[in-house]
C-alpha cells in the first residue's frame, strides 16, 4: 500500500466519476439536436443516406416508426445496401441511447 502512495503521491487510484458514470475527458460536452425528426437523423449519418429524407418521410411518416423499420421495408424503398446497413446501424445505437445525430454537423 505504501508504495501505491508513493507511486501516485496520495492521489486516488481511480478517477472520479461524472453523473452518467463514466469518467470526463473531453473539455465541454458536443452539441446535440434537441428535436431528432427524420432528416436530421439521416443528415446526421451522413455518407449519401440524407438524399433519402423526403422518401422516407413520405413511406414510414414518423421518427419513431423509422428506428423499428426493418430492412426488408427499406429494400422495398430503394435504399441501396451500404445506405440501409448504415440506417439500421445507427437506429440500432440511437434505441440503445450510444449515439445521437450532432446539432452542428461535421465538416467533411
Amino acid at each position: 500500500m505504501a508504495w501505491r502512495q508513493m507511486l501516485f503521491k496520495g492521489s486516488p487510484i481511480s478517477q472520479p466519476l461524472s453523473p452518467t458514470g463514466f469518467a470526463r475527458f473531453f473539455s465541454k460536452p458536443s452539441p446535440y439536436a434537441v428535436k431528432v425528426g427524420i432528416p436530421e437523423f439521416l443528415n446526421g449519418i451522413g455518407k449519401g443516406v440524407e438524399s433519402h429524407a423526403a422518401k422516407l418521410e413520405t413511406e414510414v411518416g414518423d421518427f419513431q416508426k423509422l428506428l423499428v423499420t426493418r430492412t426488408l421495408r427499406l429494400k422495398k424503398l430503394g435504399i441501396p445496401c451500404k445506405q440501409r446497413k448504415l440506417i439500421l446501424t445507427h437506429a440500432h445505437k440511437y434505441r440503445l441511447g450510444l449515439w445521437r445525430p450532432r446539432a452542428v454537423p461535421m465538416k467533411s
